[in-house]
């Protein structure tokens, strides 16, 4: 799956041009279907504030705001690894007006059944803006270890007693990645569910947990103010950012990593129309130049982070199928 996003790059990086000289006449030209955009829209986050989730959906509101003249309220409902959202979302009008921002952790549920609503299907995903990779981290000022070498060397010779803060739903992406790279290294790390982003750092920073499983993005500050440090990346290849970082295949760890993706999505049923600017938003959205940089500042710019409604479909089904898989081989029951 993550060889596709790479090659898919290329494709996209003429599309973004294009787009980009059109970006002005598209936020001029976009028009909303009748009677609708009249009110501000909700977007549902499902996770805590401050983390990427919230951090994506505040800056895709403000850009579609700018490109297709709508408004905004960004709700957050935490709870249950990104679940507890859906129940609210499910239960507004097929009208368009709640957006319900998601990461890949609704497939994971999905693809483990642990919901019932399928997100390419049950629900209609507008776009993917964030594709992106996740890293291992550590606190600088650590003087057990100061890199992987030295951390899988403590870890092994520690079993279990090296924790890690992480999101911590059965079956989630972190832990699939987590339990292949444990069974791949012959390590026994603990892991640490904190369902709030902030929780999860403060827990690293703080001395209460010995790593963190993230993705660079979301801890951008921290790793500008020097209070983390990654050890390992999740990906084929290093990436020019993270060019002193080794990946999972350097260090032993031969699978690809799954990848974690953010889109937004509305119900099935939404007028046809809606959905349509909708769409056209979100692409519209995704060329601002505040978005782009957001994007840049996010480490998104590294891979290609895009998917229109169909390639958004495509990414869904193939992430369920990888999953399904996943879940088989690890004996994580359906």
């Amino acid at each position: 799956m993550l060889l596709r996003l790479l090659k898919g790059f290329a494709a996209l990086s003429g599309i973004l041009i294009a787009f980009a000289a059109t970006a002005g006449l598209q936020a001029q030209t976009l028009e909303k279907p009748a009677g609708f955009g009249v009110r501000p829209l909700t977007m549902i986050v499902p996770f805590g504030a401050g983390g990427g989730s919230d951090q994506l959906a505040r800056a895709m509101a403000k850009a579609m705001e700018e490109a297709a003249g709508l408004s905004f309220q960004v709700v957050n409902k935490p709870g249950g690894g990104g679940t507890a959202a859906i129940p609210d979302f499910m239960l507004a009008p097929a009208d368009g007006y709640t957006v319900l921002e998601h990461i890949d952790n609704a497939v994971s549920a999905y693809a483990a059944g642990d919901i019932d609503e399928n997100p390419a299907e049950d629900w209609i995903p507008l776009c993917m803006t964030q594709i992106t990779f996740s890293q291992i981290y550590i606190r600088p000022d650590e003087t057990r270890f100061n890199d992987w070498e030295s951390f899988a060397a403590y870890a092994k010779a520690h079993p279990g007693e090296v924790s890690m803060a992480n999101l911590g739903k059965v079956g989630s992406m972190e832990l699939v990645v987590m339990d292949q790279l444990q069974d791949a290294l012959d390590l026994e790390i603990k892991q640490i569910a904190f369902d709030k982003p902030a929780e999860r750092y403060g827990a690293l920073i703080g001395g209460h947990v010995d790593v963190l499983f993230e993705q660079p993005g979301d801890v951008r500050n921290f790793l500008d103010a020097g209070q983390m440090k990654p050890i390992l990346t999740f990906l084929a290849e290093r990436p020019s950012a993270f060019a002193d970082v080794p990946t999972n295949k350097e260090v032993g760890a031969d699978f690809e990593p799954l990848t974690r993706f953010r889109g937004f999505y509305v119900k099935r049923g939404v007028p046809q129309p809606v959905v349509d600017f909708l769409e056209a938003a979100c692409a519209a959205a995704f060329q601002t130049a505040d978005y782009q940089a957001f994007n840049k500042s996010k480490f998104m710019d590294l891979i290609d982070s895009y998917r229109d409604s169909e390639g958004s479909k495509a990414l869904i089904d193939d992430a369920v199928a990888t999953y399904r898989a996943m879940y088989e081989k690890l004996g994580i029951g359906q």
